[in-house]
């Protein structure tokens, strides 16, 4: 079972995703896509959501090789939760379209072979502002589609508002 969990910033996906792990049943593997960084806020973000792990779940920083990643700890029996997504496509555009392009082809195309349960997060960026310079808007364009690819890959696809689940698929 594939399950994404998308929507705005502070909204509930981590913890919602999480509640869904700890339900599952199974061994958990944490696959985090965030690099460790020396801005103190993100940083701060990154200790709060380690903190909230349960000791046994094990953790696989995955900043660019997440198919690779998900290939590796995926099984039968197995809980993936990975989070998230448009950090993942961040990291890949400040290394460049080809590295963008060739890991998404990856992660699409292993998906769907994946044994287990697999939950990805990912924010939702076509609700708000269109940024205002191209960056951005190359970003919100990357990570609009891609999780329009994977909810396409996903049995279940949840939003969530205000800590809320919403389930739309």
């Amino acid at each position: 079972m594939r399950t994404l969990i998308t929507g705005g910033i502070r909204s509930g996906k981590s913890r919602y995703a999480e509640q869904l792990a700890r339900g599952c049943g199974w061994p958990v593997t944490y696959l985090a896509t965030a690099r460790q960084s020396d801005d103190t806020e993100m940083a701060e973000r990154i200790r709060r959501h380690r903190e909230r792990r349960p000791p046994e779940w094990r953790s696989l920083e995955v900043p660019e090789a997440l198919a690779e990643g998900l290939g590796q700890a995926a099984g039968e029996g197995r809980c993936l939760l990975v989070d998230c997504l448009n950090l993942w496509v961040s990291n890949l555009l400040l290394v460049g379209e080809a590295c963008l392009a060739t890991e998404q082809a990856r992660l699409l195309e292993v998906l769907p072979t994946l044994p287990g349960r697999i939950i990805l997060v990912s924010n939702e960026v076509g609700m708000g502002l269109v940024p205002p310079n191209p960056l951005g808007r190359r970003f919100c364009d990357a990570l609009g589609e891609l999780n329009q690819a994977v909810a396409a890959r996903c049995e279940q696809v949840v939003f969530t508002v205000a800590g809320q689940p919403l389930t739309i698929k």
